[in-house]
């Protein structure tokens, strides 16, 4: 058994409808760094949904990688901008080579599915299910820091792109649960 102190989830801190940024200052609840690092952490959690659903390794791998990616672009965009430089000490911040990361991830699941020429309609099992729903968590992200970067309020652009490629990674993991089931159902036509 630890002996470290033991710590309660109830802080009573937010009781008025404020909430704490890194580093200091408090913001109102619905603030739209809030918005944007609330969506990121809804994120981790339908990925860490898709990752119990997945049967491959190669998905829970990636996304337990990418789980721990986010906490790193939630932080950098739960501070205000001008503590940003104290961020350095504690965090990594998104980098070109994360991006980077991504797309070489993309790139390998591409070569070896083919992907949809057109829309999918999402739930061909289960995980490939819980793996679009991350994907659309993720763009909801996306639009949120589109926001806050028009705003001033996120100075390292790496995260816009990197948001992007995530949605794009998440869309062909989706694809790859279901490479050895039948063909996913395809949007368009007439019903």
């Amino acid at each position: 058994m630890s002996t470290a102190a033991k710590r309660s989830i109830v802080t009573k801190t937010g009781d008025t409808g404020e909430t704490g940024l890194l580093y200091g200052g408090r913001v109102p609840k619905d603030d739209p760094r809030v918005e944007a690092y609330g969506t990121i952490d809804e994120a981790v959690a339908v990925m860490g949904l898709a990752r119990s659903l997945s049967s491959f390794q190669r998905v829970k791998e990636t996304l337990l990688e990418t789980q721990k990616q986010l906490f790193s672009v939630a932080a950098e965009l739960a501070i205000d901008v001008a503590e940003y430089d104290k961020f350095d000490a504690h965090f990594s911040r998104v980098t070109p080579e994360m991006v980077d990361g991504l797309e070489t991830r993309i790139a390998a699941i591409e070569a070896e599915v083919a992907m949809p020429p057109t829309f999918i309609v999402p739930g061909a099992s289960p995980a490939s299910g819980a793996l679009d729903m991350a994907r659309t968590v993720v763009r909801r992200a996306e639009r949120r820091v589109a926001a806050l970067k028009a705003a001033g309020l996120v100075r390292n652009g790496e995260i816009l792109r990197y948001l992007n490629r995530l949605s794009d990674l998440v869309y062909t993991l989706a694809r790859y649960e279901n490479k050895d089931t039948d063909p996913e159902i395809l949007a368009g036509g007439r019903a």
